[in-house]
Formats: C-alpha cells, sequence, structure tokens
C-alpha cells in the first residue's frame, strides 16, 4: 500500500512543476484525496457495502469538489490537477498514467444499464473542460484538447479538439517526453481560416499597388472605373 502511494506522489511531482514537496501534496492537493477516497468507496461498491460507498463518496465531492462514481475503476498513478467540476461515471474506466485537469466530465449518454461511460487507456491527457460521452475508448497516449467534446472512439497516439472532438494528430510523440501544452494543440479548421484571411489580405495590397501604378481610381461613376480597368488589361 505505501509502495501504491509513494507512486502516486512520484506522478503528481512528475506532472506539476507547482509541486514542491510530499508534505504538500498530503495536505493541499485535492485530486490525491478524491482517488484516496474513491479507493475506500469502490472497495465498498465491490463487497455489497453500495449506500456506504456512495456516502463515503460524497463526503469526497464535498471536501474535494470532485465527484466520482464508487463503481468507476482507475489504474494507478492518475493525477487529477486542481480537479474541482470533474464528474467520473460509474461505468468509467480510466487506466493507468492518466492526467486529467479541471472541469473534465466522463458520462454517459445511455440511461441502460450497461457499460455507457468511456474508457480512457494508457497515458492519456484529458484538457480542462473536456467532455468525454458515452460508451467510447481514448487509445493510449492520446491528448483531448480543452474544452473538447468527444462523443467518438480515438485511436491511440492522437490528438482530439473541438466541438465535436475532430482528429487532427494521429502520430503522438514519444512515451518517454509527454508533451502537457494541451492548450496549444492543432486546429485544422482555425488554420485554414487564418490561411484565408491572410491570403485575403495579401490580395487586396495586389490590388492596391496595381490600381496605384496605373492610376485607377474607384469613382463613383461605375462607366469611368469599368473603362479603366477595360484599359488597364489592353497593357
Amino acid at each position: 500500500m505505501f509502495k501504491n502511494l509513494r507512486d502516486e506522489i512520484k506522478a503528481i511531482k512528475d506532472k506539476d512543476p507547482a509541486a514542491r514537496s510530499t508534505l504538500e501534496i498530503f495536505l493541499c492537493y485535492p485530486g490525491f484525496y478524491a482517488l484516496l477516497m474513491h479507493r475506500v468507496s469502490h472497495w465498498l461498491w465491490n463487497h455489497s457495502f453500495k449506500l456506504l460507498a456512495r456516502i463515503n463518496s460524497n463526503i469526497a465531492r464535498s471536501v474535494t469538489g470532485i465527484e466520482i462514481h464508487p463503481g468507476a475503476t482507475f489504474g494507478k498513478r492518475v493525477f487529477i490537477d486542481h480537479g474541482m467540476g470533474v464528474v467520473v461515471g460509474e461505468t468509467t474506466i480510466v487506466g493507468d498514467d492518466v492526467l486529467i485537469y479541471q472541469g473534465v466530465v466522463l458520462g454517459g449518454t445511455s440511461t441502460e444499464k450497461t457499460k455507457r461511460h468511456p474508457t480512457i487507456e494508457k497515458g492519456v491527457i484529458v484538457g480542462a473542460g473536456a467532455k468525454v460521452m458515452g460508451n467510447i475508448t481514448i487509445g493510449e497516449y492520446s491528448k483531448i484538447g480543452t474544452g473538447a467534446v468527444v462523443l467518438k472512439d480515438v485511436p491511440p497516439e492522437s490528438t482530439c479538439v473541438g466541438i465535436p472532438g475532430r482528429i487532427v494528430k494521429r502520430k503522438g510523440v514519444p512515451h518517454e517526453r509527454v508533451d502537457l501544452d494541451h492548450d496549444k494543440l492543432p486546429d485544422p479548421v482555425a488554420d485554414a481560416f487564418r490561411t484565408i484571411v491572410k491570403h485575403l489580405q495579401e490580395n487586396d495590397e495586389q490590388i492596391k499597388i496595381l490600381f496605384d501604378k496605373n492610376e485607377i481610381c474607384l469613382a463613383d461613376d461605375s462607366n469611368d472605373e469599368q473603362e479603366d480597368l477595360e484599359n488597364l488589361f489592353k497593357k
């Protein structure tokens, strides 16, 4: 048990540059307490003490601001950073070494008593405010961008951004060097708009230079303007 606690604390130190000491983590990290109390709730849930499990999980929510259903399954070295507003549903499965930021919802989209919440595989990073909904799988070492709404499976080592979530990168960085800048993930749609705007601006500049060079002025008289343009293209 103590080895597991040491591993959890080491994972927090590795993933959070603000963590300065073990004592600080014990006293000030709600994500650490939420998972510690969840493991108690999960044990109670699996041993048919379901009411006690729910009571314990509600106490944990009141203390930490993180709501984890006792039925959810968590792997080792999971870190919930800050954590306020995180909600994890009953049939969620979270693998080892996952990093979850504040405001994340791992929720369900069905009312049937089946597997209705996501599976988050090893090494995944889920950005602040992201919503991962339904019985889907987020593959190993993938990244979910800030504020994304993910409704479909995400392949391993991929990057998913936007509403609804779009896969914008299918090859991740090496596992030894995971980039935590989830707020700087690529967005190809935004990039395309920026390219179009830049192209239009360059065209406007070229047209202005061409008009100035040939002493063409956009006049109120459309006939004069048309005549000037026709003369220009005859040159």
